[in-house]
């Protein structure tokens, strides 16, 4: 009998259900320059419009919302680079509890003050000599909190799903799913509901180039981890997958795309100005690597996903000027 996956489509459905009327039902964006500068139909998902900013309030909430009364009365604990940060921040506003985030130190200010905004207490650590792991579950434990990952749960990629299954819902069937891959559970999650809608799809993940834990990982067949990357995708920058979400990207998973920072740059620019849209570098990393033609086979129809938004004005000026 062959093992159950971790997370199915029925997970996925179940979680949309859950965060519906909490979570936005974001924007699916088209552009006939786009489709131009690419040779295909794209079909962009607008998570950079999500409640936080991105695509992590979706898990988050269908997470937080699953534990006990008891648990939520204690609070909830997390660790995040930035979106997840915000997103149990929110989620635990919305179900009336506390939470404390473990925050690198150098986190953009912009997600700082946000985290802290939704009245989240933040714990700094150093990204390049602490582990974020180890703090977080002592933090948990010592606290008696609710620890919710920004990847390595269930919930939370059945919920990072939805965002892929309202895509197809909205536009039909795709030839492709192009993704963001930093931990790995959006595209886990995306590639469960996408695969499981429609099982011919060929979903592509897309790192920066300079933090390829995933695609090194799959080429080798176990999870193989690289010195933190320095890149201007933050929210991107892990040095090896999660073991839970590789699990499920191992068997979904078609291809892996990477992006340099100047390819993130010119499509955040692009999408500023071409389509009126702000995208933080990980959240253009997919666009990003399909206008520099890293995506092979070209399919005829291509969904990507957005994955976010959060960038100051400041952080955005620096990078798309220079």
């Amino acid at each position: 009998m062959p093992d159950t996956p971790p997370v199915t489509l029925q997970d996925v459905h179940d979680a949309a259900a859950r965060i519906k009327g909490v979570a936005h039902r974001t924007p699916v964006l088209r552009s006939r320059t786009l489709d131009e500068l690419v040779g295909a139909e794209v079909f962009l998902k607008c998570e950079n419009l999500q409640r936080i900013g991105a695509f992590k309030f979706r898990g988050a909430y269908n997470a937080a919302s699953r534990l006990s009364a008891g648990q939520l009365a204690k609070g909830i604990a997390a660790y995040s680079s930035g979106n997840h940060a915000q997103a149990v921040a929110l989620a635990a506003r919305e179900l009336g509890t506390t939470a404390v985030i473990v925050m690198p130190e150098d986190t953009p200010r912009a997600k700082l003050e946000a985290t802290a905004g939704y009245g989240a207490e933040i714990v700094t650590y150093d990204r390049y000599t602490g582990d974020r792991v180890a703090i977080g579950e002592a933090l948990a434990a010592e606290r008696g909190l609710a620890l919710i990952p920004p990847y390595e749960h269930p919930h939370v990629i059945a919920g990072q799903g939805t965002a892929a299954l309202e895509l197809i819902e909205e536009v039909g069937e795709l030839d492709a799913l192009v993704v963001p891959v930093g931990g790995g559970g959006l595209i886990a999650g995306s590639a469960t509901a996408a695969k499981g809608l429609l099982p011919g799809i060929r979903v592509v993940g897309v790192e920066p180039e300079a933090g390829d834990d995933t695609r090194r990982s799959l080429a080798a067949g176990h999870r193989v981890a690289i010195p933190v990357p320095r890149t201007i995708a933050d929210g991107q920058a892990a040095d090896i997958p999660g073991e839970l979400t590789f699990s499920v990207n191992q068997r979904l998973v078609d291809d892996i795309s990477l992006a340099t920072d100047d390819q993130i740059k010119d499509a955040m620019r692009f999408a500023f100005e071409r389509l009126k849209s702000v995208l933080e570098p990980s959240g253009a990393s997919g666009l990003a690597a399909l206008l520099a033609h890293r995506v092979a086979p070209l399919p005829r129809r291509i969904g990507v996903v957005l994955s976010g938004g959060n960038v100051g004005a400041e952080r955005f000026a620096e990078i798309v000027v220079g």
